[in-house]
């Protein structure tokens, strides 16, 4: 079984590497819907679906994250001053909403999950062809946005770039620069969210063998065998597509994986 999932997610990894690279969206959006699918094929508990998935997801994209993060870096797509104090806010909010989660029923956090990305979907499509001219504001508002980005990323599986990206192109932030803070704010929220999924499902004794927790190993090394590699690629035609195409692929994205969770 081992063997199976990994080669599995060896074929989801490279989707999810290129993705992470050219969104700075970690990939968690599309993560989480497979491992909801694969899961049960090989018997795992329907209430430990969930936690698994989002446990996993957010794994992978500390891995997939840190080789974004660094081509972005290299591409000079990261403003430092504003990405430092949001990421250390919003590992707060990902320790947070780790612990929450180990306490949700399974179908409550796949609800939470399938509306928050209908929402956000909903409002890249709203907001393609709109201008903004506000400044990103003062320190404690983008605080208190850190937070509840890192809580509800952590309640999704997901790294956070589909909640900061259209946030900080409002604030009229350019999409490179905000993809690249997205980006560096999602190895973190990915790397202190697993941590906490870690910690709330050492006393789970019905998980899958190959488990630290609530990450599933099989499907981790699958994903970030790949991944990892495919990230620097979606860097490099991030920094070539224009910046209305960008727009309109990441509300596309949003919107396949919403229809997705709900049919299913």
């Amino acid at each position: 079984m081992f063997f199976t999932v990994f080669s599995i997610f060896l074929v989801v990894g490279c989707l999810i590497g290129f993705l992470a690279g050219l969104l700075g969206i970690g990939g968690g959006l599309l993560i989480v819907p497979i491992l909801v699918y694969v899961l049960p094929l090989f018997k795992v508990d329907s209430s430990l679906v969930m936690p698994i998935a989002l446990a996993t997801s957010l794994a992978s994209i500390v891995f997939t994250a840190t080789s974004a993060t660094w081509a972005h870096h290299k591409n000079a797509n990261i403003p430092w001053k504003t990405a430092k104090p949001l990421a250390v806010v919003m590992a707060l909010g990902a320790l947070i909403g780790a612990k929450i989660a180990d306490s949700l029923p399974s179908d409550l956090l796949r609800g939470i999950f399938a509306t928050a990305v209908i929402l956000l979907a909903a409002y890249m499509l709203l907001s393609i062809r709109v201008h903004k001219t506000k400044p990103l504001p003062d320190i404690w508002v983008l605080r208190v946005i850190g937070v509840f980005t890192g809580f509800l990323s952590s309640l999704m599986g997901i790294s956070g770039g589909a909640i900061l990206v259209p946030t900080l192109t409002y604030y009229s932030m350019s999409i490179r620069l905000a993809i690249g803070t997205a980006t560096v704010c999602g190895f973190v929220v990915a790397t202190f969210g697993a941590l906490g999924f870690v910690l709330t499902g050492l006393d789970q004794d019905n998980l899958p063998p190959w488990s630290i927790g609530y990450i599933y190993l099989p499907a981790l090394l699958g994903m970030v065998t790949t991944s990892f590699v495919f990230a620097p690629l979606g860097v490099k035609w991030a920094a070539k597509l224009p910046v209305r195409t960008l727009k309109k692929c990441f509300a596309a994205f949003l919107i396949l994986v919403a229809v997705r969770m709900f049919w299913q």
